[in-house]
């Protein structure tokens, strides 16, 4: 088991997911949750902190506190990001990450879209340092991503259970689609509406994919990469139909893609030495060979 939590990973990995995560963090507090800054507008006794927020103890949130959270957890993102001090940004940006989400959830509602990425956030810091492109493996790194993994699957799992706790067998036979579809439907789900028991299907089948889900971690990487595929469909279709995004558990479930062979920046400077006729950098060149022989792939020109 220990081995399996810790399977080395190429540090490149490593390095762009955490690049990535902590993007999305800074694009996560402008695009997706911007809205929690309003959450000081209500009246303070309608705070009511979830259990961890009890326990620490958390103040009531002001709109003085809740802007210091957003512009320091913005900055430091956005310098997270770069891999500069892991563990020093790293901290920093998971403590203040989760108090931006004890405010946003302690109003009401809990999104469980966000458990992967917390747990990410969580664990990056210990990953230590990573470069872009270094194809040498890291067991720090590997735990840090099977952590997320795993985090990224009980999303799943426990959300079936959740259904069929609380909703019970009529879960699956109930109208929970049609009143999502009446709710905040589109005209793609309008039209899949009106075929005759496909939403009743759907939901045995949502459930379904959830209790299965686990399955991912026993496939061979081809097929585990072609299932993550079709947990993104599964989602995409989600989006196109009732409009809601899980962006959060997308950027973690990231975690399962070999990030490494994921270089925008070296690809933009190929494109712009072709467009000045300007022969490769033999550092790219190496550094392709050295990553493609890590990871298996044939290396030739």
């Amino acid at each position: 088991m220990s081995r399996w939590l810790t399977e080395p990973v190429p540090r490149g990995r490593v390095a762009a997911f955490r690049t990535l995560v902590y993007l999305f963090v800074a694009a996560d507090l402008v695009v997706f949750t911007p809205w929690v800054r309003t959450r000081v507008a209500v009246p303070g006794e309608l705070y009511q902190p979830l259990l961890i927020g009890r326990l620490l103890p958390l103040p009531t949130p002001t709109p003085a506190l809740v802007a210091v959270i957003f512009w320091v957890l913005l900055l430091l993102a956005l310098l997270a990001a770069t891999g500069r001090a892991p563990r020093l940004l790293g901290w920093s940006v998971f403590a203040l990450y989760l108090e931006w989400m004890i405010v946003a959830m302690s109003y009401g509602k809990v999104d469980h879209d966000r458990f992967g990425l917390l747990v990410a956030l969580a664990v990056l810091p210990t990953a230590g340092r990573a470069r872009h492109g270094d194809a040498t493996r890291t067991e720090a790194g590997g735990w840090a991503l099977r952590v997320t993994q795993i985090a990224v699957i009980c999303t799943y799992f426990l959300a079936a259970w959740a259904k069929l706790r609380f909703g019970g067998p009529e879960w699956l036979t109930g109208s929970v689609l049609a009143r999502a579809i009446i709710r905040r439907g589109t005209e793609l789900a309008d039209l899949i509406a009106q075929v005759p028991y496909l939403l009743i299907v759907a939901q045995f089948g949502i459930v379904a994919f959830e209790l299965l889900s686990p399955v991912v971690f026993v496939l061979r990487e081809r097929w585990r990469l072609a299932t993550i595929g079709f947990f993104y469909s599964f989602h995409l279709v989600t989006m196109a139909t009732i409009t809601i995004s899980f962006a959060p558990h997308l950027a973690a479930m990231t975690s399962f893609l070999p990030l490494e062979r994921v270089r925008p920046v070296v690809w933009a400077r190929r494109l712009l030495r072709r467009r000045h006729g300007v022969d490769a950098d033999p550092e790219d060149v190496a550094a392709d060979y050295v990553q493609a022989s890590a990871v298996g792939r044939p290396v030739g020109p």
